[in-house]
């Protein structure tokens, strides 16, 4: 399998991503060129308020659609693919039966919270300590092992039935391939494995009521499944000798695509909220710190902040009646000088799910009559970068501490905002020319392990490209600095008052 792997006639890459909103793939050329793209929507299941569930049937549907489309767009396609490699929305537990059927036509997502109770109920039998010394993570609803908790409580027939435990983009792999597995980056998520070993932990297991002959075999992202399966490689028209890589989840996936690779990396992930990631060597063992294994194997010290764009897409729509584009928006805050005239901004419109008072507040101080429209705009994206700083600071405490940031997602189209981030927290920030990270991630998984590359770094050198580097202004970074006591304590005086508000509003 191995020359045929590294036949030279084979140089393109198929690459599937396992979305939330919908199936992608992709023909990545051996240079790091997106060849040809196709996108197929999948439908998201609400049977109740806070309920998330999708049919993995839809997934593979969606699987071979794309496939046979990226494969109609570039000449002679099937006989150039090297590997296929997947990546995945992180968390839905897929439930199959010792013959390979679903036992459950739906799949709890990632975004799933009915667990709540069931999580809270557990967090009260377990301390931070032993929990983060376990599993470097405390108890989350997002993790599997409390949504097979819900599946066993409330759905026994299914959940007594099945036979393996499947992450989407493993689903997908064992249509593929017929095999069953996971790979460390979803299991490191999980709170079914143990961080020091990588691998599944026998008292994680007791402590949750997984049984253990759920977990399949634990690989590496960059491990060879096998080949397709005959019939499937001829339904998608291509040989039965293609090698299938493990994969690993989106998010670490896209670490890797985005060239955030070994110690020392930042990552920003700014959609509608803020996803701050650094690698390091080992965890950081902190209550407000996710841990999650990259898919190059390093482990990245993860925090989100429920602030991000929501920000922006709020102030737009208070502001402007959504009347404005988010680049007209943008030319505003460009016209306050940096420190947006003394104004801060807390941005937690939504609460702040990891932190001392969920219900925290979001609040604009310092107003004064000479402030506008820009000064506002600005200390919007201000605040959420104050608020990120103060999540960095812990991390960085703890011994975290970035050379580079990349960004991604909607943020990274930001060039002001990219501009404060980087003197806010004094770090370089760079922006990847291609932003489907996690099919690049999965392209450079497949070059590495041809052997045509090197390892992932010659490989993530070769295929990954920036724009170019925002460097810190050190104007702005003493600004941000002298700003920051302030901000802290803003935030830390109004902790006492979210409760009274509550109260005022029922």
């Amino acid at each position: 399998m191995r020359d045929l792997y590294e036949e030279s006639m084979r140089d393109l890459y198929l690459a599937i991503d396992v979305g939330t909103g919908g199936l992608r793939s992709a023909l990545v050329d051996r240079t790091g060129r997106i060849l040809a793209f196709s996108h197929k929507e999948h439908e998201q299941i609400v049977p109740r308020f806070g309920w998330s569930e999708q049919r993995p049937a839809d997934w593979w549907e969606g699987t071979c659609a794309t496939i046979g489309e990226v494969l109609e767009k570039v000449d002679n396609a099937a006989d150039r693919v090297a590997a296929i490699c997947a990546c995945g929305q992180m968390h839905g537990s897929v439930l199959i039966d010792d013959d390979g059927n679903l036992t459950r036509e739906a799949a709890l997502l990632w975004n799933d919270k009915r667990n709540v109770a069931l999580v809270e109920a557990f967090a009260k039998t377990i301390s931070n300590e032993k929990a983060l010394a376990l599993a470097a993570n405390l108890p989350a609803p997002a993790w599997p092992a409390f949504k097979l908790a819900w599946i066993a409580k409330n759905d026994p027939e299914a959940f007594a039935r099945s036979a393996t435990l499947l992450m989407p983009k493993d689903w997908i792999n064992f249509r593929l391939t017929g095999r069953r597995a996971q790979d460390i980056t979803e299991a490191s998520l999980s709170f079914l494995m143990d961080w020091r070993s990588r691998q599944w932990s026998d008292e994680l297991c007791a402590m949750t009521g997984v049984p253990r002959a759920l977990l399949p075999e634990l690989l590496t992202p960059s491990d060879v499944l096998g080949p397709l399966l005959p019939d499937v490689a001829a339904e998608l028209g291509l040989s039965p000798d293609i090698p299938v890589l493990v994969g690993a989840g989106d998010y670490p996936m896209a670490l890797l695509g985005s060239g955030v690779i070994g110690p020392g990396m930042g990552s920003d992930v700014t959609g509608t909220s803020s996803i701050i990631t650094v690698t390091i060597d080992k965890p950081l063992l902190d209550p407000e710190i996710s841990n999650v294994i990259s898919a190059d194997g390093t482990w990245g010290a993860m925090t989100l902040l429920d602030a991000g764009g929501d920000a922006v897409r709020w102030a737009r729509r208070a502001f402007h009646n959504n009347e404005r584009s988010y680049a007209s928006v943008a030319e505003d805050a460009e016209k306050a000088e940096a420190g947006a005239n003394g104004l801060f901004f807390l941005p937690y419109l939504s609460g702040e799910r990891f932190a001392r008072k969920r219900n925290s507040r979001a609040q604009f101080f310092g107003l004064k009559a000479e402030h506008g429209l820009a000064e506002l705009h600005r200390a919007v994206l201000e605040g959420v970068a104050f608020s990120v700083r103060q999540k960095l600071e812990r991390i960085e405490d703890l011994g975290g501490k970035p050379d580079r940031i990349v960004a991604a997602s909607g943020g990274a189209k930001n060039a002001l905002w990219l501009q404060i981030k980087a003197s806010m927290y004094d770090v370089p920030y760079l922006v990847p020319e291609e932003l489907e990270c996690g099919v690049m991630g999965a392209a450079v998984l497949m070059a590495a392990g041809s052997g045509n590359e090197g390892g992932l770094g010659e490989a993530a050198a070769k295929m990954i490209r920036y724009t170019g580097e925002i460097m810190p202004d050190p104007a702005e970074r003493d600004l941000y600095d002298r700003m920051m006591p302030i901000y802290n304590r803003l935030y830390d005086n109004a902790q006492h008052i979210y409760d009274d508000l509550d109260a005022l509003m029922n």
